[in-house]
This record gives structure tokens, C-alpha cells and sequence, in this order.
């Protein structure tokens, strides 16, 4: 070998080994975050075993009573009864053999072992038409990806004229009279349902991996500007057509968990019963079959109401995507940008507290709308197989100044045993001062299974103060305050949120003012964000019922404007109008950080021999956690508040642990997981398990994850999500139980209290306002008053705090006014600890914003942390995890301190500290060895090939 090639091949040799060690450096930098990304959990152990089997029965249980059954004209259902047995099925629509069941994002879970609608069926006794079945699969259709990655909302169905021939219907008549339509319709986190299906536009087709609408299937027919994702496709009518017009005894099942729309129902004598199947998990299927054999009577009830036109809700006026738009001198307009070019869009919250069944029962009281017109099915409807009557108690009526207690008696007056939902609400007196809904959920409970003829009285309580309004105008307050407006208020035993059973009682109440705070505050309620949601960009009209809701047509602010985009082209942007200013305050709010208030910095690196395991039970405000507090380094302070995806780390100068920390809400899972079949039992989608009404089932769907977390070593969950259904096209309804905050909240608070009962602690989420996904990540300036965030937003989250001690909690990409909600301290800090007392853990929304990544710039750190955000959910190295922390400061170094406070106290009264993490060499370190050992080896020989020789030479010498 020539010497100069020699050279050549140690300089290589020598960079290689650089390389390799530099790479060892960086791997060992990122080891605990990279471990906790693509940490694989042990399904086959026995306790992972068992507990899924326990839990797979506990699906079952949520779908037996979380399945709707919305119609049932003539009794068609049950299909198999002792007068007549119609066990065979032609079930017609693709989507029943690939039907959804839950959603896409970090609410999916494994669904490769999930029982499929057909082996549901079969399972009860069913036969299903197999000719038909078998055709359906030779399409080649497949279920389009509707995903973080992109979205294609092709709605996967045969042509009619090509498929439904008359061979094909003749062939299905011979096989039964009867027939089943199953339409099914999907959701996902990273974007919104399409309120247009005419292809590019419903989407950006660049963010999608299979282009616009119908593309991938060739549905071109079915892209349709005059229809929605949550109506019947043409092929779908089409379809309906040719089944009803062969069979008289038809059965639908709606596969979804955003609200479809059915107002064509009527169209269809044929189509006798309805049923709303939400993303059932597991095992729910099993339970579909169960229900059409009727060996389960029905009890599910609406979580949301179904609409007949569901562009009618006002919230849809200021629903979406929208911009603000700045005016050249020129007379052109381009699209608003930050100082770190994210695009200001902004959603308007105008229609304040009337949402869902608040508006169409109030516009229904004050004589607006023909209701039976614009609603199809109520909040808190469906029926049964049996039937009831509820009666109030004589004399069981106990309303003093404090607390109302009613006892209802449920008989089951029909011939099948069955379960009963017993619903109370309240109306208030509207004075015009503070807005109100004509009728308001305030307690509910779901009966046993009743026998025919037999009877169960429920006890039915709540506090007084819970009928409060908020007044932030400050009509009876100077800073906002929860009020009883002087008048009657009624208590109503209600079917569902339109039809009154009977009056429970009523009562004249003087006004009461509570600016002393509530009991269950802890510290007075006064308006917090003024300072983001009045002057400059905030929303002047709101909707009111004055005069039969009166201003409806003045709650939409939105222009079209013609604007320039960064490429030079023109493009048309619904918006609004601003200047300068606005982005101004935009930009300050988002990054300025305050000069420092504090002189001095914290004690940081002591050495007073505490460990953690000293401070399990210790309340989190007891002086002595100064202590543990004063031997973190700025260095622990820095990785333990930074590096918190899907885990907390060790810290070894206290003693800390490491924790996995695991999303959901469906399942014990992370995204990657899931995508390998990696993930925990798949329970119902939360729109189900809200459509139970069965809180005995919500706490008890906690604890079985809870105990399969045990087992996979996990101890946090990022779950549950409890937004808002503020319309029915957010992607992520599927993950949030309903459109009403009280039904919402009681079940997160079982949730709560069944997971965190075995030693794990949720993060419930996502907190607050993210209730569209339409530009969450531009960190989307949501506009609201005090009384729409409180009651309406905001609810949830509180019940879960008070109720159950949620113990931690993620915030949210959008921001509430101008301010990120991660940094909000009115949110975080006044609302969430200081009046509800929450003593726990805050974590950010998905963080990557460093290592050259700027995705979300404006989730800044140190404001994040210093207005109350302890842990940034930070993913595997190079997604990028916060840099330029200023460890300088003395702020930020006290706020990072606090924030370890609130892990450290989380992870101390957890079950982590049992040792519970499953610790192990994980394969990327064996991978990485093995590789180094190659490598290692190689640079070895090839130092050794080049110098041999050498040496020889030098030896004769």
C-alpha cells in the first residue's frame, strides 16, 4: 500500500472515529428522551395479559349502554323476538367491512385485534348475506387516511350504477327482508372535517400525502360544493335509494362520533330504525350485534344535539379558517404574520354561552326557530326496548339556601328489563343583565337494570351556588363575580333537554352576589381576562336572546379578502381588517419577557441529604420542601422541566425517579406505539362513553387503564380530553365527551378518579379553548367574554379539578387573546391553582421549537414556565427541545424551581416511587452497541492494516 493512501486512509479512519464518537455523545445527551419516544411496553406478561382482559370486558360493558338507538318506528328492533326470527342480514355500505373505531392522532389506539362488525353480528346468531359481503371486499377499496401526516376525506363507497345492478339486489332479496346500512364517517387530530367536499378547496391538498378529495378512489361524483363530510355522500344516497326501494324493513347504523346529520331520514319510511354506533373501541361491536338480537335493551343517550341543518348552530359562523389581513398602501392586502412569520389567525367565540342544546332550547323558549323543524333528536335522547316512568318522591323535594336534594322513582312499565337516565335541569330567570340558557343539565344518574314492573328511586343532589351565572360585565360586581339573579328559579324532570316529565319545584330566590367566592373556591372568582379579551382585537357583539336572539346576524365579523401571498400569489381569505397595532400587542405578549422583580437568585446545589421518598404525603405548601428544592442544580432545574415528553426523568440528586408518561384518551399508548400495535386495550371513543350517562362506567374505563398502566410501567396518561363539542365538525370530537360542560366534566372527574385510584395521575386536556383544530399550531388567537371561557370552556376542567384532584393537567397550542395559554397566568396560575386549588403538574401541548426547528416559536419557555407551565412535552432528539433559557435570570430560575416544586410533589404521590417504571436495555442501545462494536472493530483493523507495516520495516531497521 502507497504511503500516501495510507495517509489518505487514517485521516478517514480518524474522522470516522470522530464521527462515532461524537454520535455516542449525542445519543448518551439524548439517551432518557430517545428511550422514552420509542420505549416498546411488555404486552405478554401475565399482569399485562389479564389486565387487557379485563378490560376488553369493560368495553363491552361501556358499548352495551353507549350505543343510541334514535329510532325505531313499528318495534323493528329487536330483530329476533319470540314472534318472529329475522336472523339473516343483507348489510349494505363499504364502511361495514372497515368501519372506524375511534380516531386518528393521539387518541388512536390498536385496532388490529378489535371485533369487527360482522363477527359482532355473527356472535349474537346473526348470518350475514356473504355474496354481498365478499363483493364489497374484491372493490379494492381501502379506509382513506385521515391522520396528523394529511387527511383524505374521500368517502369510501361503490359506484351505484356499477355495483347495485339488478342481479345483485335480486340476489339479496331472495337472502332476507331485511336490510342494515351502515355509514361510518372518521376523525382525527390535525384537522377539521370538510365543510365543503368540492376537493382542493376542503383542503390543502400539499398537506396531504394523497391529494385532495376523491382522488385516490376516483370519487370524482362525489365532489359535491353543495354538501358536507357529515351529510350523505351522493354514492351514499344513491345507495339508500336502491335499498329502500327493494326492502320495506330497513335498519341504519351511523358509525360516528361527530354528529351526522339525518334530517333526510324522513325522506324514508323504510328505514325504521336509526342507531349512533361512536368509535366503539375493542370489543363494542360485540355489543352492536347484542342490541340488534336484543339480548341488550338499549339505554345510550344523545351527547350532543342533532341538528337538522347543522350550519345552523351559530357557533358555525366563526368556525374555521381565518386570517387577518393587513391593507398595503397600495390598496392590496396580504395575510398577517408575527415577528417570527406564524400567520395571526383568529377564532371569534360570538356565540357565547349558546351552544348546542343552550341555543336551540332558548331560541325554542323565546318563540325563534320551529323546533321540530331545526332539530332532529334532543341532548340527552334515545330510547329503549322497555319503557318508563319517573315520578318525583312526595315531600322527597329538600331545596334550602345551600343544597337541593330530589328523589325520582323509575318504574319500568313495559316487558323487558332495561336501564333508565333520569335527567334534572334548572331554569333561570333572564333579567338581560348575564345571559342564560333556557334549560341547563345541573344532575343526572343512570338507574341498575330495572325488571318489568319493578321500580328504583334515584337521589338527585347538587349545590345551590351551582345555578350561578358569571357576571363579567360587572353589573353587580366591580371585577366579575358568580351571581344568583334575583327571581324564579324551576327545576325540571326532563326526558332529554326539550321534553319536561314534570316540574320538580320552584323557588323565589333574592339575588346573591358571590364576592366572597364560592365554597368550592378557594380563592374569589373575579374576571381574569380582561386584559386579553377587551380593547384591541376582541370581540364586540355577542350573541344575545334578547328579543328572540335578535343580533344573530351581527355575530359574524368575517370578510373575503383578495390577498398577496410570500410566493407572490393571490388567493381569496375569509378575515378581518386590522393594523399595526394589534400586531404589536400580538408581539409583545407572545415574546417580550419581563425584567426581572427578584434581586437574588434561588439556593441551587446544596447538599442536605433529602431525597424524595422523605416528602410522600407532604403537603405541597409545607416550608420543608425547601429543602429537597435547594439541592437541584440550575442543570436539573433546566432537564427536568424541558424534558417531559412521554415521561418524567430521573434526578438523582433528590432522589426522583423516572416516570413514563403515556398518551391516550382511548388507550395506553404513543402515537408511534400505536402505528406497531404497541398500545393498550382500545376502549370506546369518549363521545361513547358520554353516551352511556353511566358514571359507574367512566370511573371504572380509568381504573382498568389504570391497572394495565401498572402493568406496561407507565404512571402518567395524557388523557382525558375534555374540550367542548363546539360544533359537530371538529376533528377531535371524537376524544371529548359532548357539547355540554356539566355531562363533560362528571365524566372526566370518573375518569380521574378511576385511573389516578391506582397510583397513576392524568393530564387532563387540552387546557383551554382548543375546541377546533383548524390552525391550533399557529397558536390560533381565540376571542371570548369571561362568562362563555368560565361556563362554557373552562367547566369541564373545574369539575375535574374539585371533584376528582386531577393531578396534572397539558395546556393548549391556541392562545386566549393575544397570550399563548401556556402562558397564560390568569389561566394557569389565578384560575387553575389559585381558585380551584390545584395542586399538580402543568405540561405543554406537543413542544418543537429548537435544535433548528422553529414549528411552535411562539411557546416560549421562559414565559411558559414563569406564568405557570412546568413541563414541556418535548419529543425524541433532533424534534427539538428549548433553547436559549436565560439561567441568568432570576425569575426564570425561581419559576423553574416552582416547577420542579409541582413535579416533584406529582411524582412523590404517585405510584412511581414504587419503582414502577419497567427499566431495561431498550433496543435502539443494543442496536447502537452492536453498531459501535462494528464499527469500533473496523477502525481498529484499518489503523492496524495501515500501520503493520510500518512497524515491520521499522523493526528491521
Amino acid at each position: 500500500m502507497k504511503k500516501k493512501t495510507k495517509i489518505i486512509l487514517r485521516t478517514l479512519l480518524s474522522i470516522l472515529l470522530v464521527i462515532t464518537i461524537g454520535a455516542n455523545v449525542a445519543l448518551n445527551h439524548f439517551s432518557d428522551v430517545i428511550t422514552a419516544y420509542f420505549l416498546t411496553i411488555d404486552l405478554e406478561s401475565e399482569e399485562a395479559i389479564a389486565a387487557r382482559e379485563a378490560s376488553t370486558e369493560w368495553v363491552e360493558k361501556i358499548a352495551d349502554e353507549g350505543i343510541v338507538l334514535l329510532q325505531n318506528d313499528d318495534n323493528l328492533l329487536p330483530l329476533t323476538t319470540s314472534s318472529e326470527s329475522k336472523t339473516k342480514l343483507n348489510v349494505f355500505g363499504w364502511s361495514f367491512t372497515d368501519p372506524v373505531y375511534g380516531g386518528t392522532g393521539s387518541g388512536e389506539s390498536d385496532a388490529s385485534l378489535a371485533v369487527t362488525p360482522r363477527e359482532g353480528l355473527e356472535e349474537a346468531g346473526f348470518e350475514i348475506n356473504e355474496q354481498l359481503y365478499d363483493d364489497y371486499i374484491a372493490t379494492g377499496i381501502e379506509r382513506p387516511i385521515v391522520g396528523m401526516d394529511g387527511q383524505d376525506w374521500t368517502i369510501p363507497e361503490p359506484q351505484a350504477d356499477e355495483f347495485y345492478t339488478a342481479e345483485r339486489m335480486e340476489q339479496a332479496k331472495d337472502y332476507s327482508d331485511v336490510a342494515v346500512i351502515f355509514i361510518a364517517r372518521s376523525g382525527g387530530e390535525g384537522a377539521d372535517l370538510p365543510r365543503i367536499m368540492d376537493g382542493p378547496d376542503t383542503f390543502d391538498p400539499e398537506g396531504s400525502p394523497f391529494g385532495p378529495t376523491g382522488q385516490k378512489f376516483g370519487h370524482e361524483d362525489d365532489l359535491d360544493p353543495d354538501k358536507h363530510y357529515l351529510e350523505l355522500s351522493n354514492r351514499e344516497r344513491e345507495m339508500i335509494d336502491v335499498v329502500t326501494e327493494h326492502f320495506d324493513d330497513v335498519v341504519l347504523i351511523v358509525n360516528s362520533a361527530n354528529t351526522f346529520e339525518l334530517g333526510w331520514l324522513n325522506e324514508y319510511s323504510q328505514i325504521k330504525s336509526v342507531l349512533n354506533v361512536a368509535g366503539p373501541g375493542q370489543s363494542g361491536f360485540t355489543s352492536l350485534g347484542k342490541i340488534l338480537a336484543g339480548t341488550v335493551n338499549p339505554s345510550g343517550r344523545t351527547v350532543d344535539v342533532y341538528a337538522a341543518d347543522l350550519f345552523d348552530a351559530p357557533a358555525m359562523r366563526n368556525f374555521g379558517d381565518f386570517d387577518y389581513v393587513i391593507e398595503n398602501e397600495d390598496g392590496t392586502y396580504v395575510q398577517a404574520v408575527d415577528e417570527r412569520g406564524v400567520p395571526l389567525k383568529y377564532v371569534d367565540l360570538t356565540e357565547g354561552i349558546y351552544v348546542g342544546y343552550r341555543y336551540y332550547e332558548t331560541a325554542f323558549a323565546e318563540g325563534a326557530i320551529d323546533y321540530d323543524e331545526k332539530v332532529i333528536y334532543p341532548f340527552g335522547y334515545g330510547l329503549s326496548y322497555t319503557s318508563f316512568d319517573q315520578e318525583v318522591v312526595t315531600d322527597s323535594l329538600n331545596w334550602t339556601d345551600t343544597e337541593v336534594t330530589v328523589d325520582i322513582e323509575v318504574t319500568n312499565t313495559g316487558s323487558t328489563a332495561g336501564k333508565e337516565v333520569v335527567q334534572l335541569y334548572y331554569s333561570s330567570p333572564y333579567t338581560g343583565n348575564i345571559e342564560k340558557s333556557a334549560v341547563e343539565l345541573i344532575a343526572f344518574e343512570k338507574t341498575a337494570l330495572i325488571q318489568p314492573g319493578e321500580s328504583e328511586i334515584v337521589t338527585l343532589s347538587f349545590a345551590v351556588e351551582d345555578m350561578a351565572s358569571y357576571d363579567h360585565d360587572g353589573v353587580y360586581s366591580d371585577n366579575g363575580a358568580y351571581v344568583l339573579e334575583g327571581g324564579e328559579y324551576r327545576l325540571l324532570l326532563m326526558e332529554n333537554s326539550h321534553d319536561v316529565i314534570d316540574e320538580v319545584g320552584s323557588k323565589e330566590i333574592s339575588q346573591v352576589v358571590f364576592d366572597n367566592g364560592r365554597s368550592s373556591d378557594d380563592q374569589v372568582a373575579i374576571n381574569q381576562f380582561d386584559d386579553l379579551v377587551t380593547g384591541e382585537g376582541s370581540i364586540t357583539t355577542y350573541l344575545s336572546r334578547a328579543d328572540g336572539f335578535a343580533n344573530l346576524a351581527e355575530i359574524d365579523r368575517n370578510e373575503t379578502f383578495t390577498v398577496t401571498t410570500n410566493e407572490g400569489e393571490t388567493k381569496e381569505v375569509r378575515g378581518r381588517l386590522i393594523d399595526a397595532s394589534l400586531i404589536d400587542l400580538i408581539n409583545r405578549a407572545r415574546y417580550d419577557i419581563p425584567e426581572d422583580l427578584r434581586d437574588s437568585a434561588p439556593i441551587t446545589g446544596a447538599d442536605n441529604g433529602k431525597v424524595l421518598e422523605d416528602y410522600i404525603g407532604l403537603a405541597i405548601d409545607d416550608q420543608a420542601w425547601d429543602e429537597l428544592l435547594d439541592q437541584l442544580t440550575i442543570d436539573d432545574l433546566v432537564n427536568l422541566t424541558t424534558l417531559g415528553g412521554y415521561r418524567t426523568i430521573e434526578i438523582e440528586s433528590v432522589g426522583k425517579p423516572a416516570t413514563l408518561d403515556y398518551d391516550g384518551p382511548a388507550s395506553i399508548n404513543n402515537m408511534n406505539m400505536a402505528a406497531e400495535g404497541q398500545s393498550g386495550t382500545a376502549f370506546p371513543s369518549a363521545v361513547m362513553i358520554a353516551s352511556t350517562w353511566n358514571l359507574d362506567l367512566a370511573e371504572g374505563m380509568g381504573q382498568h387503564i389504570g391497572v394495565e398502566a401498572t402493568a406496561y410501567g407507565v404512571t402518567g396518561w395524557y388523557a382525558p380530553g375534555i374540550n367542548i363539542h363546539r360544533t359537530a365538525f371538529s376533528g377531535r370530537n371524537f376524544e371529548y365527551y359532548s357539547e355540554d360542560p356539566f355531562l363533560s366534566g362528571k365524566m372526566a372527574a370518573a375518569v380521574t378518579d378511576g385511573y389516578q385510584s391506582e397510583g397513576g395521575y392524568v393530564y387532563i386536556k387540552h387546557f383551554a379553548l382548543n375546541d377546533q383544530e383548524d390552525n391550533r399550531t399557529f397558536g390560533v388567537l381565540t376571542w371570548g367574554n369571561e362568562q362563555t371561557i368560565r361556563e362554557i370552556y373552562l367547566k369541564p376542567f373545574e369539575l375535574a379539578v374539585k371533584e376528582s384532584g386531577a393531578k396534572g393537567v397539558m395546556s393548549s397550542f391556541n392562545s386566549i387573546g393575544h397570550t399563548w395559554a401556556g402562558a397564560s397566568s390568569g389561566l394557569l396560575q389565578e384560575v387553575l391553582r389559585n381558585e380551584w386549588d390545584f395542586n399538580g403538574m402543568v405540561i405543554t401541548d406537543f413542544y418543537m421549537n429548537g435544535n433548528g426547528i422553529e414549528a411552535y416559536p411562539y411557546m416560549i419557555y421562559d414565559l411558559g414556565v414563569r406564568n405557570g407551565n412546568d413541563l414541556y412535552l418535548t419529543g425524541a432528539a433532533p424534534m427539538g427541545v428549548p433553547e436559549n433559557i436565560d439561567t441568568n435570570s432570576n425569575d426564570t430560575l425561581w419559576a423553574m424551581r416552582e416547577a420542579a416544586h409541582n413535579i416533584l410533589y406529582t411524582v412523590a404521590n404517585s405510584d412511581a416511587m414504587n419503582n414502577r417504571l419497567v427499566s431495561s436495555m431498550q433496543p435502539w442501545v443494543k442496536i447502537t452497541i452492536a453498531v459501535d462494536i462494528v464499527i469500533l472493530a473496523g477502525i481498529a483493523f484499518g489503523f492496524y492494516a495501515t500501520l503493520r507495516k510500518r512497524k515491520v520495516v521499522l523493526e528491521e531497521n
